[in-house]
């Protein structure tokens, strides 16, 4: 039998417990809610239109995160959607990170100080022009090798563990629980990689043993039938939001989306409103016009439908961390810039006063009615001049003085980076040839990212 102090303070438990359950509900108003219906988006008993655009917590200092949301918000956006690294957070197995550039929550909750809806875009694969799609290269020493963005039981085991980490971090900041989060989506354009059905099966089952069954969970995929066939959720009745070239009509693409989506579920949304283009090295900068992107958003937003702009804000891909692709053959290895400002209305630097980003401002205006407010004034930069470098050695004078000899490798085939332990940089592979008489010829065929020294 518990005491009278044992029961009073079972009472004040129970009493704190009923008042953060119901934390989001204010006596006499509805329940915080976001859902769709009749085609539609609706918040707490209103339609509701998505503006919104990408803006990467990782890709921005942290001392800059409010500037940047301060001028997404002033382009008239009302959300922000960002993608979640799984490398980034799990650089080692089971070494977690969540302070600096990695504190998502701290982020969100940022997002929501401003007023700002989020739409989370958890992966495990994300894309988004990062190093390996966000996975970890450690993924990668794995024997026998992992089928990644499958149903391979170990890949599972590994996306839970992560997921088990990350979910119950951000829960709490769901719309439902007084959140800035509105919708999370599973995996990224999967219908461009596979149609393994059971692995989005088992992926939306494990987000909802985190998140629970009433946030919004959504797929983007590319605008076409094959890839809405293979990416679509239809029967966990996840949402399917699309994603086209600004160049292409976007209402034929959000009657095709329908097909995809349960009868009265199917809000027209491009989840990638495309205002740039990536840049690898060595290409020249891609750019797009103010007034052809203006007008592919007014086709939208004028119409009732929800755009999300990738990117409203680039940033920069710090480090190693930008991505790349391969060519016409595995050996065309394009790597993307370290900048990944992507032409953006909202400048790497974080200029606002440019053509884009007044051009969108007015369409978004125009459209929704969002209020005209002040351009934010642009950061003020300096010139710090010439820096004049002075050669003191060269690397392969000094090699044997900085090379620790126990982390040399030796092997007879070449070994990769994440086989040597090494998740980013650069590997030095010294190999020896012995000729059979006074002359030979060394024939080495021409291959990108080989680099040959002859001493």
């Amino acid at each position: 039998m518990a005491s009278a102090g044992s029961f009073g303070r079972l009472s004040l438990l129970l009493a704190l417990s009923l008042c953060s359950a119901l934390a989001s509900t204010v006596p006499g108003e509805a329940p915080r809610r976001f859902w769709i219906e009749g085609d539609a988006f609706w918040k707490d008993g209103a339609r509701f239109q998505i503006v919104g655009g990408d803006v990467h917590y990782f890709r921005i200092v942290p001392e800059y995160w409010k500037d940047r949301l301060l001028r997404a918000k002033a382009l008239g956006l009302n959300t922000i959607q960002t993608y979640v690294p799984w490398n980034l957070h799990e650089p080692e197995p089971q070494s977690w990170e969540f302070k600096g550039f990695a504190d998502i929550e701290s982020y969100l909750r940022l997002a929501q100080e401003l007023e700002m809806l989020v739409m989370l875009r958890v992966g495990p694969y994300i894309c988004g022009e990062w190093d390996l799609g966000g996975f970890p290269p450690w993924l990668l020493t794995i024997e026998p090798a992992l089928k990644l963005r499958s149903s391979d039981s170990t890949y599972l085991f590994l996306v839970e563990r992560w997921w088990r980490v990350l979910l119950p971090k951000v829960a709490p900041l769901l719309y439902e629980n007084g959140g800035p989060i509105i919708m999370v989506q599973i995996e990224n354009e999967f219908g461009s990689f596979g149609d393994d059905k059971n692995y989005l099966h088992y992926l939306v089952q494990l987000a909802r043993r985190y998140l629970g069954n009433d946030i919004v969970l959504y797929t983007t995929d590319g605008g076409t039938t094959n890839t809405l066939k293979n990416g679509a959720i239809l029967q966990d009745d996840v949402f399917a939001a699309v994603d086209f070239s600004t160049g292409d009509d976007p209402w034929p693409i959000f009657r095709l989306q329908k097909k995809y989506n349960l009868p009265g579920k199917s809000a027209p949304l491009s989840a990638e409103f495309y205002t740039g283009w990536l840049t690898h090295w060595g290409e020249s900068i891609a750019t797009t016009t103010a007034s052809s992107t203006a007008k592919a958003l007014k086709s939208i937003l004028c119409r009732n439908g929800s755009a999300v702009l990738y990117m409203a804000h680039g940033g920069t891909n710090f480090g190693f961390y930008n991505g790349a692709n391969t060519g016409q053959t595995e050996f065309e290895y394009k790597a993307d810039l370290t900048s990944y400002d992507y032409d953006a209305p909202i400048k790497e630097h974080g200029d606002v006063h440019n053509p884009k980003y007044k051009a969108l401002r007015r369409v978004i205006h125009e459209c929704t009615g969002t209020p005209l407010h002040p351009l934010p004034a642009d950061i003020e930069r300096a010139s710090y001049g010439l820096v004049k470098l002075q050669k003191v050695a060269s690397f392969f004078d000094i090699f044997d003085k900085i090379c620790d000899p126990l982390k040399v490798a030796v092997s007879e085939q070449p070994l990769s980076m994440e086989l040597t332990g090494q998740m980013f940089g650069f590997l030095l592979y010294v190999s020896e040839y012995q000729g059979k008489g006074p002359y030979s010829i060394l024939s080495i065929p021409k291959s990108p990212g080989v680099c040959v020294m002859l001493t």
